[in-house]
């Protein structure tokens, strides 16, 4: 077995650990990634402990088969182990299981190579695929898997070019020292209100910000908060049920929409639907994901992708104190004058304009898929070439249901295939720890052909190290 990995983040650590479990001895395995990100992605290599996992600790093992190994690892004790730690941490133990994957790859004979490298193109070739690298390197691999997490923020529209060009725009707010440039007193409008911005918010708050923030999205809608304890999902009622195996979108809104008013914990409800979201949404027809996408998903989002309570909490009390303020509406321009970014808002469902004045415009709109809008490298360079076919809706790229990659014309590019959130438009749920980590298993599996394996084999005990103390 000859494959190469492409994204060195949660997914392709998860992967290639699955694999050395799987593989025969004598194979080999490249697992390629930025070199400040290797084995811990980006969202884990942030050095912001303020920023928090949005799962809680005891639900985040690497492998599907041990959910809590995680929280093993650190040798939590409850309250703690159903807490929400800091990111960092997280990139700790990834980077660990990483290490432990290649020393039990070494007793099988099973080679794991790292590479800290970025791929700029794919070349088919006789022998599988020569991967490109930006150093000018090159080398061959049988097979492929795709795993480059999200695609880099695209463009904003409607801003000036030396706007942008300053230092009052700020596009990627954890990178360079951004946050840490802008002066406390300092008047900040944030685009964007999902969990990006919340990690803005909090991270100006604990570095004394005083300025106000205001932060702007299309509905208004902030992230809401995880339960301080967590609590089982409720059961579905029978019409309810039959209109989730249906797909009828309709139906199941109306259904969601009647329970809500009697269950005591709406987040039970959401979490009830957690295990099928995959299914329900290859259920749904074009027209249905496509009415979703423009009228559900940023309520979806905020109830689905919740943020720890505690960091609420700071939210909270930031918009209680006037301090953050949000915004319904879009920014439809946005220059300088005379030292200050003036912005021309439209507030969600006025027909006037207004223009309002801040030092800083920074830029935190979360998540990115769109492959026909994007600007990363290696997936401009398949998508020009034909080996892959951008999703209908932007949501990724399309495959089979192995998560074999499919060209322009829709045909199976034979060992291409893909992971991770670029397979939002085939599953949706597709971002979150405990998917990403059963797709690793099963493509895994997959690509041994071995069987995948069902809860309760537990795979990482072969893999176990020295824990490190919390």
């Amino acid at each position: 077995m000859d494959i190469a990995i492409i994204g060195a983040g949660f997914s392709g650590v998860a992967l290639a650990r699955g694999l050395v479990q799987r593989a025969a001895p004598g194979s080999r395995i490249v697992l390629l990634g930025h070199a400040e990100s290797h084995g811990r992605g980006v969202a884990y290599g942030t050095p912001y402990k303020e920023h928090c996992l949005n799962v809680r600790a005891c639900d985040l093992g690497i492998d599907p088969a041990a959910p809590a190994a995680f929280a093993d690892w650190l040798e939590l004790e409850s309250p703690t182990r159903e807490g929400f730690l800091p990111r960092m941490l997280y990139g700790d133990y990834l980077a660990e299981q990483l290490d432990a994957a290649i020393t039990w790859g070494e007793s099988r004979n099973v080679q794991l190579q790292c590479l800290h490298a970025d791929v700029v193109s794919l070349e088919r070739v006789t022998d599988g695929f020569r991967i490109y690298l930006a150093d000018g390197g090159s080398f061959i691999a049988a097979r492929v898997v795709l795993a480059p997490g999200a695609l880099p923020p695209q463009p904003m529209s409607g801003l000036d070019a030396d706007l942008v060009a300053s230092p009052n725009y700020i596009a990627t707010p954890f990178s360079g020292g951004a946050l840490e440039r802008i002066r406390p007193q300092a008047r900040v409008l944030v685009v964007g209100t999902g969990l990006t911005f919340a990690d803005v918010a909090i991270s100006l708050r604990r570095r004394g910000h005083r300025g106000r923030i205001d932060a702007l999205s299309r509905h208004g809608l902030a992230p809401l908060p995880h339960a301080l304890h967590p609590s089982a999902p409720v059961t579905l009622p029978p019409k309810l049920q039959r209109a989730w195996q249906e797909g009828d979108l309709h139906r199941v809104l109306r259904g969601l929409r009647e329970v809500a008013r009697v269950v005591d914990d709406w987040r039970r409800l959401i979490d009830a639907l957690r295990p099928d979201i995959q299914g329900f949404w290859q259920r749904l027809d074009t027209t249905q994901r496509r009415r979703f996408l423009r009228h559900l998903r940023s309520y979806w989002d905020v109830h689905r992708h919740r943020i720890a309570p505690q960091l609420h909490e700071e939210l909270q009390a930031m918009r209680d104190s006037g301090q953050l303020q949000i915004h319904a509406g879009r920014l439809l321009h946005a220059g300088l004058d005379r030292g200050k970014v003036v912005s021309v808002l439209r507030d969600r469902g006025a027909s006037t304009t207004r223009a309002v004045t801040h030092d800083v415009l920074l830029r935190a709109t979360g998540l990115e898929v769109d492959v026909n809008r994007t600007r990363h490298a290696l997936l401009v360079h398949l998508r020009e070439a034909g080996l892959v076919r951008p999703d209908a809706l932007g949501l990724g790229l399309e495959t089979d249901a192995d998560g074999t990659v499919l060209d322009r014309q829709g045909r199976v590019v034979p060992g291409l295939h893909l992971l991770g959130p670029l397979q939002c438009g085939q599953l949706w749920e597709i971002i979150a720890i405990p998917e990403l980590r059963r797709a690793a298993v099963a493509l895994a599996a997959h690509l041994t052909g071995e069987p995948t394996p069902v809860a309760g084999e537990d795979a990482a005990a072969d893999l176990s190290r020295p824990r490190l103390s919390a």
